[in-house]
């Protein structure tokens, strides 16, 4: 299953859609990558990319809340902090065990977790933005 950045995942914010379209161009390369049976030769540099990437679009994120004054900026940077922490945790197995499908399922479940709080609360953060104009 691919990922796309559909019609109902735009913030309107184009740093931030941008970012989630390289967050889903990246996923699809390691579902690509599986599909071809090359799988755990690309799990690590995902995974790599996906600890780079959340720092810095995460980032990005909290600056548009607090400029905007979001009024659930708290509760957004509690998930993104926690959130970190479980792909560190996850990267850090995958390091000290290696590639394996075990692993690629773990990194599987880690980003299904950011893209239903895209789903959920980035659209929260698109429609609050749209509101304040």
């Amino acid at each position: 299953m691919k990922y796309e950045l559909t019609q109902d995942l735009l913030t309107g914010n184009k740093l931030i859609d941008q970012e989630h379209q390289q967050l889903f161009d990246a996923i699809n390369v390691l579902f690509d990558a599986c599909a071809q049976g090359k799988g755990r030769d690309q799990l690590v540099e995902t995974a790599d990319f996906l600890n780079r990437y959340v720092n810095r679009h995460f980032g990005d994120e909290e600056k548009l809340q607090v400029s905007a004054a979001y009024p659930f900026y708290e509760t957004h940077k509690n998930f993104h902090e926690n959130y970190k922490k479980k792909l560190q945790e996850t990267t850090r197995e995958l390091l000290a065990t290696g590639p394996s499908v075990k692993m690629l399922a773990s990194l599987n479940q880690v980003v299904g977790i950011l893209v239903s709080h895209i789903k959920i609360e980035d659209r929260k953060l698109a429609k609050y933005l749209q509101e304040k104009g």
